[in-house]
Formats: C-alpha cells, sequence, structure tokens
C-alpha cells in the first residue's frame, strides 16, 4: 500500500536530518525551522498527480510533468516528429514520477527506430529515410528530458550527438535539404539551421527566424513550426544561443540576458548572405516558451524585424518563479539566507516524492543557466525581465495566452499591457490551452500564421 502523505512528510523530515551534516548545524541554529518547513512545503506539493478532472484533455500519466511531457512528441507526430502508437506505448511503460523510467523508455524506442531507419530495405524511399531518422532524432531528444540533475551524466552528450546525427541524415532527405549553419557572434557561435521554402533564384519570400527556450531544441522546432512554415510559403532560419541545447554542451556556455547579442548577428546573416531567398520587409521572430522573453528582449534592440511572435510571452521571468514558491520559502529567499535556501532545496531534490515538476524546473533551470547554486540561479533571472525596455518594442507583436499555462501564468497579459495597441493576445482555451499548445500545434499554427499573413500582408 502507497505511504500516505503524513507518512511521507514525517519520513522525509528524518531523512533530511540525517543528511545534515553537524557542522552546518553549528552554523545555521535556525535550521531545524527550515526543516519544518521543508516538511510543509512537500505537503503542500504532494501528491504530484495529474487529476483528470482537472486536466482538459485524458490524461496520459498520473504524473502531471509526465502527461505534459508526452504531449510534446504526441503533437510533433502530426509534423512528422514520432508516431503515436510508439509514444503511447512508452507512456505506458512508465513510473509515475521515475524519471529513470522515462530515459530508459524513450532510448529504447530511439534505438528500434534508428535501426529501422539503417535498414537497407526501406533507403530507396526518401520519405522513408527522412520520416525515420526524424522520429529517431526525436525519440533520442525526448530520452534526454530528465537527465540535468547529474552534469557528469554521458548519455548528456552521447544521446545529443545520436539525435544530431539522426536529425542530419533527416534534413539530407528533405525535398529542399536543410542547411546548418555557424554564425559569430560576441563571444560565441550560434548555431542555426536554413530551410528554404522554394528553390526559385531570387524568391524573396517573408522568412521567420525561430528560437526555443528553456529546455527546447533548433530540432524541436522544426517539427512545431517549420513544418507549418514550409508548407506557407515561409523561409526559416532556426537557431540555438548560450543556454540552449548545443550552446550548453560544445561551448560550454549558459543563458544570457541580452539577447539581442544573439539576434543581430542572426538578423545579418539573413541580409548579407541570403539576399536572394528573404523579403528583407518581411522578417518575423518567434520565441518559444521561455523563448518568449529572448524574442522580445532581442526585438527591443533590433529594428529590423516586421513582426514578433511570443510563445507565451513573459514579462518577468523572476516574477513568474517566485511567484509559485511556498511563502515560508519565498521568506527565506527574501531574507537572502543562501545556504539554508539551498540546502532546503537540494534536500527537496534529492526526495523522490518531491514532484517532478519541481525537480526538473530546478535541475533544467541550473543546468541552462550554468550555474550550481538554486539561490544564485534564482538571483540572475532577475535580468530576464522587458520592463524597461518594452517601450523600444515597436513593431507589431503576437502573444499567446495559455489557460492551462503552468510556468507563466498572468505573464502574457502583462505584456500586452505594456505594449498596448501594438499587441495582439490570442487566448488559447480548453484542448489547446496547455503551454505552449501542447498537442495542439496544428491550431496554433492556424492562429500565428493568420495573424502574421494579415499582419505583414
Amino acid at each position: 500500500m502507497d505511504e500516505s502523505p503524513n507518512q511521507i512528510i514525517n519520513s522525509t523530515e528524518k531523512r533530511i536530518k540525517q543528511n545534515i551534516t553537524e557542522n552546518y548545524i553549528v552554523m545555521h541554529q535556525n535550521l531545524h525551522p527550515c526543516l519544518l518547513l521543508l516538511t510543509s512545503l512537500i505537503g503542500l506539493y504532494y501528491p504530484a498527480r495529474a487529476q483528470s478532472n482537472d486536466l482538459p484533455t485524458l490524461a496520459l500519466s498520473e504524473d502531471d510533468t509526465f502527461n505534459f511531457d508526452l504531449l510534446g512528441p504526441l503533437a510533433q507526430a502530426v509534423y512528422s516528429g514520432g508516431d503515436v502508437s510508439p509514444i503511447l506505448a512508452v507512456a505506458k511503460q512508465l513510473d509515475a514520477g521515475d524519471f529513470s523510467t522515462y530515459t530508459d523508455a524513450f532510448y529504447a524506442l530511439a534505438n528500434e527506430t534508428k535501426a529501422r531507419a539503417e535498414d537497407p530495405r526501406y533507403a530507396h524511399d526518401p520519405v522513408n529515410v527522412r520520416d525515420t531518422w526524424f522520429h529517431a532524432a526525436a525519440y533520442f531528444r525526448r530520452a534526454d528530458t530528465y537527465l540535468h540533475d547529474d552534469w557528469t551524466n554521458p548519455l548528456i552528450y552521447t544521446l545529443w550527438e545520436e539525435q544530431t546525427a539522426a536529425f542530419d541524415r533527416a534534413l539530407a532527405a528533405l525535398p529542399i535539404p536543410g542547411e546548418r549553419v555557424q554564425i559569430p557572434a560576441d563571444g560565441f557561435t550560434v548555431e542555426a539551421i536554413w530551410y528554404s521554402s522554394t528553390t526559385e533564384q531570387a524568391a524573396h519570400r517573408p522568412t521567420l527566424i525561430l528560437c526555443g527556450g528553456y529546455d527546447s531544441s533548433q530540432e524541436d522546432i522544426y517539427h512545431q513550426v517549420v513544418v507549418p512554415a514550409l508548407a506557407r510559403g515561409w523561409n526559416c532560419l532556426s537557431y540555438e544561443g548560450p543556454g540552449h541545447p548545443s550552446l550548453r554542451r560544445y561551448q560550454d556556455i549558459g543563458f544570457i540576458p541580452d539577447w539581442e547579442r544573439v539576434v543581430t548577428p542572426v538578423v545579418d546573416y539573413l541580409l548579407l548572405n541570403r539576399t536572394q531567398d528573404v523579403d528583407e520587409s518581411r522578417i518575423a521572430s518567434l520565441g518559444w516558451s521561455f523563448g518568449g522573453y529572448l524574442a522580445a528582449r532581442a526585438a527591443a534592440f533590433e529594428p529590423r524585424l516586421a513582426a514578433i511572435l511570443l510563445n507565451g510571452g513573459i514579462w518577468d521571468t523572476h516574477e513568474a518563479f517566485v511567484g509559485q514558491m511556498d511563502e515560508n520559502l519565498l521568506e527565506i529567499y527574501n531574507a537572502k539566507n543562501k545556504s539554508v535556501f539551498d540546502a532546503t532545496i537540494f534536500s527537496l531534490l534529492e526526495d523522490p516524492k518531491t514532484p517532478s515538476n519541481l525537480r526538473w524546473g530546478v535541475t533544467q533551470g541550473l543546468w541552462a543557466f550554468k550555474i550550481k547554486s538554486p539561490y544564485d540561479w534564482l538571483e540572475a533571472v532577475r535580468a530576464y525581465n522587458v520592463r524597461d525596455i518594452v517601450d523600444r518594442i515597436q513593431m507589431p507583436v503576437w502573444i499567446a495566452n495559455a489557460e492551462f499555462e503552468g510556468f507563466f501564468p498572468g505573464q502574457p497579459q502583462k505584456i500586452a499591457d505594456a505594449l498596448g495597441g501594438r499587441a495582439t493576445l490570442h487566448d488559447f482555451n480548453g484542448a489547446a490551452g496547455y503551454h505552449c499548445q501542447m498537442g495542439a500545434f496544428t491550431e496554433s499554427a492556424r492562429v500565428a500564421f493568420g495573424w502574421l499573413n494579415e499582419t505583414l500582408s
């Protein structure tokens, strides 16, 4: 029989007390109240299980974070990012909240799919080649989702090498092959992929530059935005900057707040190197998830953009993060008690009963920002807001607002209010109401490209 919440709280408190060293207790005489706080915090979050009556769709896992993360590959399946039944088979194998089962199940599926992609019986068909390699790449990426609590885990690199190699095989099999490009920037190199919507010479087309967010890659962006964009006659340039998967791994650099250092070189590249392809009067930028901050920040300093899309909008990242914090933990944080705050958070991360969204959110943040201390990470996040530069954003802005937004609740409305008449806020409700319309990418594309075509016609 499962333990009751009270039994879990009591056993967790005992484990935490055993793990705190005597020297730490001497240094912090007020530690015991923090332990009581920690147990109350766990009690607040437990259980981390999706209640099907509270969701707009059928729950794919008892764990609400697993449920959301399974919607991602299912949504990408619409645009060649996987197949539905194998993903549902993975869902059946998962133990709610057990990150290792998520990694193992998707890793196995990725390797099975890779073997099919390498089968010479199907290699003569470019559609087979393209789709199977795209599927394999997507499953390798899914297997990486929950690995970043241990920066030394070799799978962080092994899986990414696998997904990149698989994705490149698929890129080469597209009717118009995608092209990886490296764009020099200030202190780093932007990794990008160019997608052309036509082979016609001097076909100046509208062009969309695309970036992911807190954890998403430019390979994910292909299945979320690039496919519907190409179908509508748009060129695309996806890119990754500091903190994104490839730069975090291979250039050892975390997120930076001044994102214009990334986007200005990207726009320069388009205007200097793609002059025959790009209509310079119709270059738009889209930021996905946390990319909603990144794209907005860059737009304040890049007037050559004709429009921007924020899916969704972020007014103040720090405000969004601490706004979801337990009031007692917030009190420790506001008191600047770094050592106790960090000890409390790390104890939470080590406990498998701590909700998945908290364990994943913090460990992914520490990894992507390349910061070891939770307190220092939250302090660094203070710089990621647009309140001081929002008046510099002068182009039209489309903002997605999700009914079931779980990461940045209330933020899209705040940035829309600040932008006034320059903003168009679209509410996604019901089954399309998850963060970034997870599971409803075709509806998302209909709305976003409808706005783009009307705005830039």
